[in-house]
């Protein structure tokens, strides 16, 4: 995983004797330094006009029309590489390695380079990246923002583009979707960049600190976007709002022998360039969230004001006292559940419950909690702790609590020891951490329909590579349902005939709860399978590796191995491939995508069907009345030819997409204010 080569005479060498170490030193202090004075771009009015027009300038000048022409030019140049010695290989790399650091690579020498990767890439791991491939590494080069389909080798295609970002940009961070994969990466590509003289790490949530400071001075950087933000934002909480007086190399050396400089020594140098995986998860869905870093009070006299709070509020009835606003995860009292209250408020002891305003917002929030926060969707309870459960990947987020003494509420309502709240001491938003990169890349199988938010948000064009092979996945209508008792029969029954068939099933869910609910029907049926879902994590690789043989049945919820490859047996090939079935639609439709995405890999057989019904999530919250009417007019259970329930569907997913992207906007509307009225926060 580590690698640890000799480095190029142009580019510095850790280790190389004090007045080096020194020197390596002061540059990642100065770098650090210079990095948290840079911030994003602001633009308003005209001047965000003209970026757009910049932008969709940009955007013309490199298009899968050109990268595949250049791509093919590469692909010509193989034979005459493919016949290079090692020695000559490794000469030709350093004079274009040279190139690149020196800032002066024209168009043939990035053909050439490119080249020599893709060489080196075969022999050093046995894989030759396809002509797509390359176009795709050649779109991450120009700063792009790659569609590649699920199963089109994105790590392979990103492993030949970050030596050359690696060689101009002096280092570069790859973010992936989880610590298994960062680490995962960083050693199987470590042979391409060690023959590069790059030195490559991953940064892992149980590395300690010491061990960090390490891994981020080298080139290459893996890690997921949590642990490297976390990182960047305890970094400028260890050296705050440091100004000097100096400037330059007298500002580095001064600083480089001051007293306080071991204590501010960063572990991130700086935020030079990045390559983010699965790029509309993290640079759209999980936009919005802000990462914190907080400390726990010093005591928390307010555990059993929670309690409190969660046992009056079961005692209001909804509808008469309350509302609930679903979809904006709150609640708002009625008149007469304040003259309620009024009388429980006089039950109990506490002065808090004195103070009229402050007693109705914390009994609000516990309403929010016991309706719109639930266990098996937005959490779990493991081990007697509340844990969020990330509702895009599906994955626990064991370190993360909600804001504002809502966690403690859910805990409250779970019964469970009320934590200390928490004092925030920093926090980000993806948005604003991945705008200050100089140089920013992405890749994703189902990015396309971001291209909007991401040109607009972090003008970065964003441009679909066509596949290897041609795609040959079959899309089986959208089954609606009146009930959603009758699509879980349906989609068991549908489970049982691909089963016969021999073939391999995966069936995604939104939630940890919808995920247990099939595999007991599937028990009751007596069908072996298995179930992937964040209780059962750790054997998420090998459930994988699993799920492509004849006859498998895999039950998962978003998180279902992304980033592996779901490999088909010969059984499963013959018997028409994987088949994808979804229980109900997500809030976008790229999700989806994602999930219907692991079955067609590289021109193999599959097919995709999803299920959904009127009872569902989804258009309970953004289409209740129509569904309810729907409901009301007809006995029958199957819906799937009625217009209005297709309707009803389709408008339901684009008002959550559209909803989401208000509240993206405001969060990124906080950041820019942020940026204009607090320029040192």
């Amino acid at each position: 995983m580590q690698a640890t080569p000799s480095m190029p005479e142009s580019m510095p060498s850790p280790g190389g004797g004090q007045a080096a170490h020194d020197l390596t030193r002061y540059e990642v202090m100065y770098q650090a330094l210079r990095a948290r004075q840079r911030k994003p771009a602001h633009y308003t009015g005209l001047d965000k006009v003209a970026v757009m027009a910049r932008a969709r300038a940009d955007r013309l000048r490199v298009t899968r029309r050109s990268l595949m022409a250049e791509a093919n030019r590469i692909d010509a140049l193989r034979p005459g590489i493919f016949d290079l010695s090692e020695s000559q290989l490794d000469e030709s790399l350093r004079a274009s390695r040279e190139a690149f650091v020196r800032g002066r690579a024209d168009d043939e020498q990035l053909r050439q380079a490119l080249g020599l990767l893709r060489e080196i890439a075969r022999r050093e791991t046995g894989q030759e990246p396809y002509v797509v491939q390359l176009a795709g590494a050649l779109g991450l080069y120009h700063g792009r923002v790659i569609e590649m389909a699920t199963g089109e080798g994105k790590t392979l295609t990103g492993s030949i583009a970050a030596p050359l970002i690696a060689w101009s940009r002096s280092r570069l961070h790859v973010l992936t979707v989880n610590d298994y994969l960062a680490a995962r990466d960083a050693e199987s590509r470590a042979p391409i960049y060690t023959r590069c003289g790059l030195t490559v790490g991953a940064i892992t949530q149980e590395m300690p600190p010491a061990e960090r400071a390490g891994v981020y001075a080298r080139h290459i950087v893996y890690g997921t976007p949590k642990q490297i933000t976390a990182d960047w934002l305890r970094d400028q909480l260890r050296i705050g709002r440091l100004k000097t007086p100096w400037s330059g190399r007298q500002a580095l050396t001064r600083l480089g022998h001051s007293p306080q400089a071991a204590g501010l020594a960063p572990l991130v140098p700086g935020l030079h360039a990045a390559i983010v995986d699965e790029a509309d998860a993290v640079l759209i869905d999980e936009g919005v969230v802000p990462l914190i870093i907080a400390q726990p009070r010093k005591e928390d006299e307010m555990s059993g004001v929670y309690h409190a709070a969660a046992r009056i509020a079961s005692r209001l009835d909804e509808g008469p006292d309350y509302t609930i606003e679903h979809v904006r995860r709150r609640a708002e009292l009625k008149r007469r559940g304040r003259d309620r209250l009024a009388d429980f408020f006089g039950e109990e002891s506490d002065p808090i419950w004195r103070a009229p305003r402050r007693a109705e917002e914390l009994i609000k929030q516990a309403l929010a909690a016991r309706h719109c926060y639930l266990r098996g969707h937005q959490y779990q309870v493991v081990d007697g702790r509340v844990v969020i459960v990330d509702e895009y990947t599906g994955r626990y987020l064991a370190d993360r609590s909600w804001e504002h003494g809502l966690h403690q509420a859910v805990e409250a309502k779970e019964g469970v020891e009320v934590t200390a709240d928490r004092e925030t001491l920093a926090r980000v938003s993806f948005q604003r951490f991945f705008r200050s990169y100089r140089f920013l890349g992405g890749m994703s199988g189902t990015v396309v329909d971001g291209r909007g938010e991401i040109e607009a948000v972090y003008q970065r064009p964003v441009i679909a590579i066509p596949t290897n092979r041609p795609l040959i996945r079959e899309r089986w209508p959208t089954r609606i349902f009146r009930s959603s008792s009758a699509k879980f029969a349906a989609i068991v029954d549908s489970i049982v005939a691909q089963h016969a068939q021999g073939r391999p099933v995966l069936v995604g869910t939104r939630s940890i709860e919808v995920s247990e609910r099939v595999s007991e029907r599937l028990e009751a049926r007596g069908l072996a399978h298995q179930v992937l879902n964040a209780n059962f994590d750790e054997t998420e690789a090998e459930l994988i590796a699993q799920a492509g043989r004849s006859g498998a049945i895999t039950v998962a919820t978003n998180m279902a191995g992304r980033g592996t490859d779901i490999l088909l047996d010969e059984r499963a090939t013959e018997a028409g491939g994987l088949h994808v079935i979804l229980t109900e639609l997500h809030a976008s439709k790229r999700i989806d995508r994602q999930f219907i995405g692991r079955s067609g890999r590289q021109g193999d057989p599959g097919s995709a069907q999803i299920f959904t019904s009127l009872e569902d999530e989804l258009l309970v919250h953004n289409m209740a009345p129509l569904a309810a009417f729907i409901r009301r007019r007809t006995a029958r259970e199957e819906i799937s030819r009625d217009r209005l329930a297709r309707f009803a569907v389709r408008q339901a997913q684009k008002k959550a997409e559209a909803r989401d992207r208000i509240n993206r906007g405001h969060v990124l509307r906080q950041d820019d204010w942020i940026e204009k009225h607090l320029p040192g926060g």
